[in-house]
């Protein structure tokens, strides 16, 4: 039988193949370790921190990463000395206070902006839109100046209680954007079928409106609760007793004149976290799938 000798052509396509086979892993092997660098580096501060709530205060003020004795009491001492139930107690009621009064008005003010053409639309939405640029730290002044006027021509008193600790966020300009570029989004046919049927605006948004924009209302959800269960230097503002601090407030219950009492800090860190934790696992495909599909166009 003669021998098959390979075409030039034949070698050559296959040499090819394999280098590219070869930029193919060498593209998605650099891709990986990047993401794993940057992966490690986010990890790193969330597990020093847990170390060193498991360890002593001589081990923590040290240079160590790992303790060399691991103290769980530590979380049991910080929930105590800091107070925490009273502090989560303030906390929980706060930040549902919050979320229930920016879900209600960013959703009407969201649909009204996509679905309703009233005269100047477009010019206040684009106003609201122009105070995203405007610093959070330039706004506390305002916001404490309105909030004590309030105080003292109101039957409610607002410092050292829950309006000024919820009111004045119950207004999300980033909420009202991300809904209303969703409910742009929704196609006119739908809401004309909901008319046929005898539907108006508020029918259509809880009946159609809402069950199909659960993804962009977990993100707000999410980011809401971090921001208002994370509050530190608007709360220390406007109260001037534990009576309706949150918890994050607790946390300076570690610091002394002596120095800071670090472990037990990290172990109050730990605590104050795990609620976002437990929402964000909840919560993360509704989160990644808005993320990833949520245009910002309409």
């Amino acid at each position: 039988m003669a021998e098959v000798i390979p075409s030039s052509r034949s070698t050559s396509a296959g040499r090819k193949g394999r280098l590219a086979r070869l930029r193919r892993l060498l593209r998605n092997g650099g891709t990986y370790a990047v993401l794993c660098i940057g992966g490690f580096l986010a990890v790193v501060p969330f597990i020093w921190m847990i170390s060193t709530s498991l360890m002593t205060l001589g081990d923590a003020t040290g240079v160590r990463f790992f303790p060399s004795e691991i103290h769980p009491e530590n979380y049991v001492e910080a929930w105590r000395e800091a107070q925490f139930a009273e502090y989560f107690i303030n906390s929980v009621q706060i930040t549902a206070i919050t979320l229930a009064g920016q879900l209600t008005f960013s959703i009407l003010a969201a649909y009204a902006f996509a679905r309703i053409k009233f005269p100047g639309r477009d010019l206040i939405f684009g106003v609201l839109l122009s105070t995203l640029m405007i610093p959070a730290m330039v706004l506390i002044i305002p916001n404490f100046l309105t909030v004590t006027w309030l105080g003292r021509i109101g039957p409610i008193k607002w410092i050292n209680n829950w309006p000024s600790l919820t009111v004045p966020f119950m207004g999300s300009i980033f909420a009202i954007f991300l809904l209303r570029q969703f409910f742009a989004q929704i196609p006119d046919e739908l809401f004309d079928a909901a008319q046929i049927d005898g539907a108006g605006h508020l029918r259509f948004l809880w009946m159609v409106v809402l069950p199909i924009s659960k993804a962009p209302l977990m993100v707000i959800l999410v980011l809401s609760f971090m921001g208002s269960w994370n509050a530190l230097a608007w709360p220390l503002l406007v109260t001037n007793s534990p009576d309706w601090r949150p918890i994050a407030v607790g946390l300076l219950n570690f610091v002394e004149e002596a120095g800071q009492r670090l472990n037990l800090m990290m172990a109050g860190a730990v605590i104050t976290i795990i609620p976002i934790l437990i929402l964000y696992f909840i919560t993360q495909k509704q989160f990644t799938e808005s993320i990833a599909r949520s245009g910002l166009k309409g």
